[in-house]
């Protein structure tokens, strides 16, 4: 499961950094449709549900899912951003790239506080405890495979 889900977070990675060039909301319209398939058909084999929960689970993912991408397009964003200006940045240029960040991982966590409790109702604590695993090492897999591609500021001087 581990090497499907890098496997995947590689290809979000290839496909988000090889498309720099375009528009930027073309590039996130393409990443996060090539990606929501396959993370729908990784988190449908983890969780393995019922078919009595089955329906209720997928309406309120792709609910979360929707509300998700939005998140992540601010986050491309912000990906988009420091590339551009790493190798010239300032104060004040770190200093909203970093309070911009902070707040999207805010977001994201209340996102999952949120969802959490709608994916509880649908199915049980244990399997909305379980997506939310899914979820979080899947978006973990995805930031470490693009930090360790994105240079530190200052880091060509």
């Amino acid at each position: 499961m581990k090497k499907l889900l890098i496997f995947t977070a590689c290809l979000f990675l290839s496909v988000g950094v090889g498309f720099a060039q375009q528009s930027i909301d073309d590039d996130v319209t393409l990443i996060q449709s090539a990606f929501g398939m396959d993370k729908k058909m990784i988190v449908d084999a983890y969780m393995d549900l019922p078919e009595s929960v089955s329906p209720g689970f997928w309406q309120v993912y792709e609910e979360y899912e929707e509300a998700r991408r939005a998140l992540s397009r601010e986050r491309i964003k912000l990906i988009n951003e420091y590339i551009e200006t790493y190798d010239q940045i300032g104060e004040e240029e770190a200093n909203s790239l970093a309070t911009r960040s902070l707040k999207n991982d805010v977001s994201l966590s209340k996102l999952h506080a949120k969802y959490f409790k709608k994916f509880k109702k649908v199915t049980s604590a244990k399997d909305a405890a379980k997506f939310l695993q899914i979820d979080t090492y899947i978006h973990n897999t995805i930031r470490n495979a693009i930090q360790q591609e994105l240079p530190f500021i200052d880091e060509f001087k």
